[in-house]
């Protein structure tokens, strides 16, 4: 199943709308890659191993090296981003090998937040990916306690059991998921079959039981090295949370369903582009899903195209304002 395919689709509809083509093949920078590889498996085995010790010896003069350890929460997620399009590394086993051990020690599950993630490209801020416009169903507060919820850490949260799901009977998970994501709009009932064939696949839940246990056992033993510390890891393993919660949201945060790619692009100073890994370009990501994030930037006329529609919207204060609104239908 080619879930990028209506993606690739919509990119040739921009290029007949005059906006530029996606180049037919561009290099993985494996060099760059494997730079952020080596600095986020750093700061893993410091924040699953090392840091306890250094807790004990140097008390709470450690805690400043949550900083770190949170800041690099973007860089983490875009690795594992990079490897579900295929452009972590070159070869296609050993990028996924590397992205789902990404996804264990980020207590994600790799399959479903792949088959998530490349939904979300294939169906972009239709009715079931739209968690910042209340839609009626239920009452108002209760929808905005649920949004700001979400932003607050909810979004990881929820991944975190989601792999709960792959150990109930398969007809229970099927009526779980359907009842989650719905069937309204009009490719409503195209999306829900398409999670409901995904939470049934057998290899899938299997894969996803497995890597969810690894990643326990893997928790387990980091929360019993901290001893009295444990709060510390807690604390930053929500902290990351949040990050990545406010991340993905922000991109399609009060877009209009007639803005281009139902995404948009942001401002970010340079020194945080990397540990971004772009994702403010992110509607240049939607229009071209194939290309490495480090040919993002080498679109300047889509990209002062594509944010002139927003202005020069600053990436960090736009993410703040996502607190100010939230219930227009756009």
């Amino acid at each position: 199943m080619d879930l990028e395919a209506p993606t690739k689709a919509r990119t040739k509809a921009s290029t007949a709308a005059g906006t530029q083509r996606t180049p037919k093949h561009v290099a993985i920078d494996s060099r760059a890659n494997l730079a952020l590889l080596a600095l986020v498996t750093l700061a893993m085995v410091l924040q699953l191993f090392a840091w306890p010790f250094l807790l004990r010896h140097w008390g709470a003069q450690a805690l400043w090296l949550a900083v770190p350890l949170v800041v690099l929460a973007p860089t983490h997620w875009g690795l594992i981003h990079e490897a579900i399009h295929g452009q972590l590394l070159p070869r296609r086993r050993l990028n996924e090998s590397v992205g789902r051990v990404l996804a264990i020690t980020f207590l994600l599950p790799f399959d479903a937040v792949r088959f998530g993630h490349l939904m979300h490209h294939r169906f972009t801020r239709e009715p079931y990916d739209r968690p910042d416009v209340h839609d009626g169903s239920s009452h108002r507060a209760r929808a905005r306690v649920h949004y700001y919820a979400r932003l607050l850490g909810g979004l990881y949260a929820a991944e975190l059991v989601l792999p709960l799901l792959a150990f109930l009977p398969v007809t229970r998970t099927r009526q779980v998921v359907a009842r989650a994501i719905g069937s309204e709009g009009p490719a409503g009932m195209n999306v829900q079959r398409l999670f409901v064939g995904f939470a049934g696949d057998p290899a899938r839940r299997s894969r996803i039981r497995r890597d969810w246990l690894l990643s326990l056992v893997l928790h387990v033993v980091a929360f019993y090295l901290y001893g009295a510390w444990w709060p510390t890891l807690a604390m930053t393993m929500y902290l990351r949370g949040v990050w990545l919660s406010l991340a993905d949201n922000l991109p399609h945060y009060d877009v209009p369903l007639d803005e281009p790619e139902r995404a948009r692009n942001f401002r970010a100073p340079r020194i945080w582009q990397a540990v971004l890994m772009n994702h403010h370009l992110h509607q240049l990501h939607h229009r071209h899903p194939t290309l490495p994030w480090t040919a993002l930037p080498t679109l300047p006329r889509e990209i002062a195209a594509s944010t002139a529609t927003v202005g020069d919207a600053a990436y960090f204060r736009t993410a703040l304002r996502q607190f100010r609104r939230f219930g227009k239908v756009r």
